[in-house]
């Protein structure tokens, strides 16, 4: 039996759609608008309009919660980079007679490895900071300003951590096999 009284006790089921159309068949027009009508208004919380907005600490939460890992991840990546990019150039490079942007290469091939490696820790250090995720419903995480703050929070995030990364740049020298190549470029001209 698709439909009979339903007392509070019973339970219908309905498991796919064809079983929906056949109930919403079997109803006349005024069951169906009241029907509709019960529909719309126990989904009246989840409408798009009133669930949608955010608050200002779920919006200040969300950016901090996407822009924070990706701070450590972008310092991590450059710090990496710099250091191991340098040390291929001065030491594997000139052994190997390399261009500085072949050293440049190895070394963000060497930084993504470790960043492979330490986004764990990132994201351990990130949920110590005591920032949480905030409380979102579905409608809220789909809507635009929900996703248009996350990839600014990532991409702030992101490019705050890659200029902080760059620190290792203050601890460098020129290298003498750096300035005679200049030199001799400078003579040929």
């Amino acid at each position: 039996m698709v439909l009979g009284v339903v007392d509070g006790t019973q339970k219908v089921t309905i498991d796919d759609e064809l079983k929906a159309r056949i109930i919403i068949e079997t109803l006349t027009f005024d069951e169906r608008k009241r029907l509709q009508h019960a529909l719309n208004e126990i989904n009246k919380p989840f409408s798009r309009d009133a669930s949608a907005e955010l608050s200002r600490e779920q919006i200040r939460q969300l950016f901090l919660i996407n822009a924070l890992p990706f701070i450590g991840f972008g310092f991590l990546d450059n710090a990496v980079m710099v250091v191991a990019g340098e040390y291929i150039d001065q030491k594997i490079g000139a052994w190997l007679t390399i261009s500085t942007m072949a050293a440049a290469a190895l070394g963000n091939t060497v930084s993504d490895v470790a960043g492979v490696g330490l986004a764990h820790y990132v994201e351990f250090f990130v949920s110590k900071c005591g920032i949480k995720h905030p409380v979102l419903n579905s409608q809220q995480l789909e809507s635009s300003l929900a996703r248009a703050i996350i990839h600014v929070g990532r991409g702030i995030g992101l490019i705050l951590g890659c200029l902080v990364g760059m620190f290792p740049l203050l601890f460098f020298h020129p290298s003498s096999s750096k300035t005679n190549s200049d030199s001799l470029v400078t003579k040929e001209t």
